[in-house]
Formats: C-alpha cells, structure tokens, sequence
C-alpha cells in the first residue's frame, strides 16, 4: 500500500475511535466531518498495481517522452502511409512500438528508444479508415504507419485541419482582381522569405513601377 494511503487510513481510524468518545455535538460534527472527507480521500486514491506490472512498466517506460513532429507520408489506393524516423528502432521488442486507432484517428507510442519514449498523435484525419484493416511496420530507423482507407479514394492532405488551412489560404489569393490576389502573393513571399527574397522582390517592384512612370505598361495593372 503506498505510503500517503496508509497515513489516510489510519487517520480514519483514529477519527472513528474519537467518534466513539465523543459526546459534545459540535465535536462529534466536526469528527464527522473530518471523516465523509478522509473516506472520500481514499476512494478518490488511484488502486496500487500489481508490483510485477508497475515493474515491468517501469523498465519499459524509461527516461522522458518527446512528441513527433516530422513525418512523410505517401499513399495508395487503399492505404495512407505515415513514415517516422527513429534510429535503432528495429531493435525494439515489437511490443514497445504500439499504435491504438479510432475511424478518425490514430496515436503512436514507442517506448524506451535510447532512454526516451516517442509519441505522435493525429487527430481529425481527413477521411475515416478501417481500424481493423491499419497496422504499422517496424522497419530500418523507421516505423510505417499504414491506415487503411474505408473508402479508395485520393487524399488531399491527412488532416482535416490541413484542409481548412489550405482553404483559407486559397481564398485569400483568389479575389476577383487578379493584381489584389499577385499583391497577396508578393507580401505572403516577402513575410516568409530570407534576406535574399525581399531584395530580389523590392527590386521587382521598384523597376515595376519605373516602367509604369514611362508608360512602357498600363498603370491599372
């Protein structure tokens, strides 16, 4: 039994034996207080585990968690693959690298690569896949994820907040004046762009508006 539980416990006896003597009112509402809250405690207190299970957890889950965040992925007519780079990961037990998936989801967890454990998780997929049909491979410093599509069908993206972000971004371009949706790229590509860009862009717009001052093209455009 883990050491706070056991100091609750036996607060809650040593309240229930001074429950017994207690015969002034406001003591005994005051023990019995104290005691709806010491219950309450020790039914709120996560259950011991077995020590052979917390053993093993503890030796498979060593060292401090990292989150993933660089990936590929391709695709095929059935399948969505998620490749992820984990050098030595092929000399995992198989059962170290586990991915759970939902009709819209999956996460990623390996343990105990090199002292870290790994996770990735990807929420809102673009379209659902079969749970029963995906898996992952363990391959050379690489695990592959393969989401089975529920429906063949090419995917645009992977997730649906990746479609959203596209959307936005391809609205903000498409205006019905064509030199609004050019000016939009331009600021996009100088906000973004190295030292380099914004010169070379700069330099576009001022001999830009050198010919318009000369007339050599129309000043509307």
């Amino acid at each position: 039994v883990p050491l706070f539980l056991n100091q609750l416990q036996k607060d809650l006896e040593e309240v229930k034996e001074l429950l017994t003597n207690a015969t002034r009112k406001r003591v005994r509402d005051v023990l019995l207080a104290e005691k709806q809250k010491l219950e309450l405690e020790i039914k709120n207190q996560p259950l011991p585990k077995p020590k052979d299970v917390a053993e093993e957890e503890k030796s498979s889950l060593g060292g401090y968690t990292v989150k993933i965040n660089n990936y590929g992925w391709d695709q095929s007519d059935k399948f969505v693959k998620i490749y992820i780079s984990l050098n030595g990961v092929q000399k995992l037990p198989a059962e170290n690298v586990q991915v759970n998936f939902t009709e819209r989801s999956f996460d990623l967890l390996v343990k105990n690569l090199n002292g870290k454990n790994y996770t990735m998780t990807f929420n809102n997929l673009l379209k659902p896949i079969s749970v029963e049909g995906s898996s992952r491979k363990i391959k050379t410093d690489m695990v592959l994820v393969m989401c089975k599509k529920k429906r063949e069908e090419k995917w645009d993206c992977l997730t649906q907040v990746e479609k959203e972000s596209k959307e936005k971004e391809k609205a903000a371009y498409d205006t019905t004046d064509p030199s609004e949706g050019l000016m939009n790229i331009l600021k996009k590509m100088y906000a973004e762009g190295d030292d380099e860009m914004k010169r070379t862009i700069n330099k576009a717009w001022v001999e830009s508006r050198e010919k318009q001052y000369k007339g050599d093209i129309p000043m509307d455009i």
